[in-house]
C-alpha cells in the first residue's frame, strides 16, 4: 500500500514523501496515529499544490535572502569601540553588537546566533565575518571597527 507521510518517520521517510508500505502496518499504525495519508489521487493532488505552495514560498525566501546579501557586502558594517592608547578594545566585539549595527545601518534585523565572527575581535580594523542564513546560503561581508576615543586614532 502506498501512503502520503504527513510527519517525519524514522524508520520511512520525511514529511510529504510518497512510500511504499504493507497495508498492515498502514492501517493500523500510520494512519491511525496520523502519520500519513492513503495516497489516493485526490491526496495525491492535495501533495502536488502542498509542494507548488513550499517552492514559491522558497524561491521567494531566496530572493529576499539574495536583496539582504547585496545590502550586506555594498559596504562594511561599521562598529566603534572604546581603545586603549595602544588601540585595543576593551573586551571585545560580539555578535550581538554587530547584529544591532547591522539593524541600524542596513534596516535588516538578523538573529545574532546567525552571525559568526572569525575569531575574537579585540583591535581595530576590519574583519571578515559569516551569516548562516536558512536554506543553506551563507554570506560573508566586512565588519569595520573603529575607535570611540578620537585619541587613540
Amino acid at each position: 500500500m502506498e501512503v502520503i507521510l504527513i510527519r517525519d518517520v524514522n524508520t520511512l521517510g520525511g514529511k510529504n514523501e510518497v512510500v511504499k508500505v504493507k497495508n498492515g502496518y498502514a492501517r493500523n499504525f500510520l494512519i491511525p496515529q496520523k502519520f500519513a495519508v492513503e495516497a489516493s489521487p485526490s491526496n495525491l493532488k492535495q501533495l502536488d499544490e502542498r509542494l507548488k505552495v513550499q517552492r514559491k514560498k522558497e524561491e521567494a525566501l531566496l530572493a529576499e535572502i539574495k536583496s539582504v546579501i547585496a545590502k550586506l557586502t555594498e559596504a562594511p558594517v561599521k562598529l566603534t569601540a572604546k581603545t586603549g592608547t595602544s588601540g585595543k578594545i576593551f573586551g571585545s566585539i560580539t555578535t550581538v553588537m554587530v547584529a544591532r549595527a547591522i539593524a541600524d545601518q542596513k534596516g535588516f534585523e538578523i538573529d545574532r546566533r546567525k552571525i559568526h565572527l572569525p575569531e575574537d575581535v579585540k583591535e581595530l580594523g576590519t574583519y571578515k565575518a559569516k551569516i548562516d542564513f536558512a536554506a543553506g546560503t551563507e554570506a560573508e561581508f566586512e565588519i569595520e571597527v573603529g575607535s570611540e576615543t578620537p585619541a587613540a586614532e
